[in-house]
């Protein structure tokens, strides 16, 4: 903030001298959340010479589509986590519902209370907001 963005907008310094200093920040943490085989993909796809890439000099490009993608798999994967306990419901539901005879009912209208009473009763906020915290490495 000080370093970059302060000095840009009290016009101290150009466009291309705030990308160069807001980019060293960005990509340490970047690097730091990024999955080492998505930066890899990355990096053979962008064709740079391997030996010659360290920490400080892997370029932008290659980071920001990596870090996206590590951050897509961890999304996907709190998805997955919250998404089952529902699938469960939906399945007992539709049992029991069956096994009474009850064809013409629609299980997602039974279900649905029972979904939001189990994401109250376990605090489903905190749980997702922690998890997203802790895929920060917090």
């Amino acid at each position: 903030n000080n370093n970059a963005f302060k000095p840009f907008m009290e016009n101290k310094i150009n466009q291309e001298e705030t990308m160069k200093a807001a980019s060293k920040p960005l990509r340490e943490f970047m690097l730091k959340q990024t999955r080492q085989k998505d930066l890899e993909l990355f990096v053979e796809t962008s064709k740079l010479n391997t030996e010659e890439i360290t920490k400080d000099n892997v370029p932008l490009t290659v980071v920001i589509p990596a870090f996206a993608i590590s951050e897509l798999k961890t999304a996907f994967q709190i998805g997955f986590l919250l998404f089952l306990p529902f699938l469960i419901i939906d399945m007992v539901v539709a049992s029991v519902l069956m096994s009474m005879g009850m064809f013409m009912v629609p299980p997602v209208m039974v279900a649905l209370p029972f979904k939001l009473l189990l994401f109250v009763m376990v605090d489903g906020w905190y749980l997702m907001v922690k998890s997203l915290i802790m895929s920060f490495g917090g």
